[in-house]
């Protein structure tokens, strides 16, 4: 699982939320920060790609520790 903010989120707010990362199917910048998961679903995020990658990679590293 990854810690992600939803794009435009109210300061107050912080529109965070948890995404599982065996699910994402696609990230792309155009130049919001687009994730597509695998059922087709569309999220749009306000971190970069390359960070989102490196939540990606710490998770699985993670995961294959024990």
């Amino acid at each position: 699982m990854i810690m992600l903010t939803k794009f435009n989120s109210e300061a107050q707010k912080k529109g965070e939320f948890v995404l599982n990362a065996e699910i994402i199917e696609t990230i792309e910048e155009t130049p919001d920060t687009v994730i597509t998961l695998t059922n087709g679903k569309k999220l749009i995020v306000d971190e970069p790609m390359d960070k989102i990658v490196k939540l990606v990679m710490k998770y699985r590293r993670a995961l294959h520790q024990f």
